[in-house]
This record gives C-alpha cells, structure tokens and sequence, in this order.
C-alpha cells in the first residue's frame, strides 16, 4: 500500500467517525428536545391534575424546561469528548462575568421566586405594579406581562414589581367607583343628595351593600361639589363608572335642577364728574 492510499484511508476513517459523530449529535438532540417536551406536557399534565395555580405552573414549568436543555447540551458534549468538567467551569465562569455585569437579571429571578411564593397576585388579577396598570397575563422568570387598559402588553422586571407598591383591585370582592357632581349654588343640595342615591342605586351592577355615598366633598366658586361612591365588582368598574355619570346627568336634568353656571358679582361705584 502507499502512502497516498494510506493518507486516503485515514481520511475516509476521520470523515467515516466524524460524520456518525455529526448524525449521532443531531439525533440526540433531536431526541432529546422531543423527551423535554414530552416531560414538560407530562409535568403540565400531573400539575393541572393536582390543581396547581397557572402562574406557578408556568413557572415550573420554564425552569424544568431551562435544565433540562442544560443537561441535554452537556451530555452531547461529553459524547463528542469534550470535558464536561471544564465546560462546567468555564460556565461557572461565564455564569459570574454575566452575573457581575447584569446583577439585574439575578433580582428580577429572585423577585420573580418571591412573587410566585408570597402571592400578592395572580394570572388574571387586574393590578397596579411599577406604574403600569393592566391584567396580569404571565408571571415569567425575569419579568411579568401586563396588558394595560389600552390593550398594549407591557414587560415590567420582576425586581421594579417587588421593590415598589402593589395595588391588587381584584383580591377584593367590591372596589368604590368615585364621581363628582357640581351643583349651581342656588340648587337644594339636599335634594339632589337623595335623588342621586336612589338612581345611583338602581344602575346595573351597583352593589346594595355598600350602600351608595354622596356627600358634599368641597365648594368652589359655582357651588357645592357632591362626592357620588358606588361600590360594584372589579369586572363591572368601568360599565358603573360611564352610567353612573350618565345617570347624575340625566337624574338632574329631569328633576329641574339649575345648570351650575359660574357667576361674577361686579360692583360699579359711579364718580360724580367734576364742575367746573
């Protein structure tokens, strides 16, 4: 045999080991992305079954679903010879550099731990958290989504959630829906505060207990100023908001009562002319 079909051989026996090599890692990634998934609708599966909340489900669920593909990508490259130990090390390393550089990441992961074990919310709750305003959707490992009132999906760190006021208006059964209503200052203020008690009281989804407020919460320069406080469910909030200042419009109007209209007492003193 000669050397240049010795050097053709040995090729063919590097390109031959390389190549199972190559088809043995797609398979076994393959594979393996296949059984993580079938792991994470199993876990799904057993935590619906035990009625496990959504949020820590998904929770879970994106954490076993994290190490599960760290584990995958090591093994593959223990197989291809690569040490695992080194690699480990070299992870560690890059885990500390990234850890130094974007400190962050690692309180909005923290937060986010103490978020889904304290409770304060839930997927669904309609919350005030870092300024934002909206319906949870999903409580993630670094950030939480929030769909505002104007239907925008908002990203808030998890850490900016924990480290500021949370406003939870769904953990309670009622929340007080707060009106305004001016009168003239000729107006009897006493009737219109019975009027608007009883037609506040008879708007759809206006709780009976607690029974509608209205009282007079100022004065301005055209009158005295009615604080109206119906009490309705979260979900009806907005719907009780808009027919509760339709119904002081109307109830008003058709009582008679006097348009509150701003007025100007102007005193003219009249200066007798000079005579000459």
């Amino acid at each position: 045999m000669t050397g240049m079909d010795q050097y053709q051989q040995l090729a063919v026996t590097y390109a031959t080991t390389l190549g199972t090599k190559i088809i043995a890692v797609i398979l076994f990634w393959l594979i393996g992305r296949y059984l993580i998934g079938l792991v994470g609708r199993m876990l799904q599966s057993v935590l619906e079954r035990q009625k496990v909340d959504p949020t820590l489900m998904r929770y879970i669920g994106n954490f076993v679903a994290v190490t599960l593909n760290i584990v995958l990508v090591v093994a593959i490259l223990g197989y291809c010879g690569i040490q695992t130990t080194t690699f480990a090390a070299l992870v560690a390393g890059v885990g500390i550099a990234i850890g130094a550089a974007w400190g962050g990441l690692l309180s909005n992961l923290a937060a986010g731990i103490f978020i889904v074990v304290l409770h304060p919310f839930k997927v669904g709750d309609f919350v005030t958290v870092a300024g934002v305003t909206g319906s949870v959707k999903e409580i993630g490992l670094f950030v939480t989504s929030i769909n505002t009132l104007d239907n925008i999906l908002t990203l808030v760190g998890n850490g900016k959630i924990f480290g500021d006021t949370i406003q939870n208006y769904t953990a309670n059964p009622f929340r007080r829906v707060d009106l305004k209503c001016q009168l003239a200052g000729n107006a009897d203020h006493v009737a219109a505060m019975l009027l608007l008690r009883e037609k506040l009281a008879a708007v759809p989804n206006v709780l009976a207990t607690p029974q509608v407020d209205v009282e007079i919460l100022e004065f301005n320069l055209v009158g005295p100023v009615l604080a109206v406080r119906p009490y309705c469910h979260n979900d009806h909030y907005w719907q009780v908001f808009f027919d509760g200042n339709r119904t002081i419009r109307e109830s008003l109007n058709a009582a008679d009562f006097p348009a509150p209209m701003p007025s100007q007492m102007v005193l003219v003193n009249s200066v007798p002319s000079p005579t000459t």
